[in-house]
């Protein structure tokens, strides 16, 4: 099981924080939720490199494949330069995040996780998903002026 305790500060369990310009956005890098969602796959490769849970070989890559899918799929959908593409793939985005947190359960369920990481992680999860719903909103907006 992996215990409270790896959230030190310099560990990817740490909150760390993110400054936005308020200039035009022209890097998925600049994206807030990119940038969230990095530190949660950074979070997610750590507990998933520990312990039981980095034996359970099939939890442990669906889990980084959907942290992972959260990242690269706002990156592809920035990059692709229409709104209606970039709106696409927040969508998926936002999906992939909602596995993560479904598998989160699944690790805490067979006692991978003891609850305090568990709700670190969740809390992280829940944090880019609400940035990631924003964004969407946000994009949606600006497509429907187009």
């Amino acid at each position: 099981m992996i215990k409270a305790g790896i959230g030190d500060d310099a560990s990817p369990l740490s909150p760390k924080s993110s400054a936005q310009s308020p200039a035009r956005i022209s890097r998925f890098e600049d994206l807030i939720a990119w940038q969230k969602a990095r530190e949660l796959t950074r979070a997610v490769y750590e507990v998933t490199s520990q312990g039981e849970f980095a034996r359970d070989h099939g939890l442990r890559d669906q889990i980084r494949r959907a942290a992972v899918s959260v990242m690269s799929n706002l990156a592809e959908g920035f990059d692709r330069g229409s709104r209606a593409d970039f709106h696409k793939f927040i969508v998926i985005a936002k999906g992939s995040c909602a596995e993560v947190r479904c598998q989160l359960y699944v690790a805490l369920d067979a006692g991978y996780l003891d609850q305090v990481v568990f709700s670190t992680l969740q809390g992280r999860a829940t944090e880019v998903a609400r940035i990631i719903a924003g964004l969407r909103r946000s994009v949606e907006k600006q497509k429907e002026q187009k």
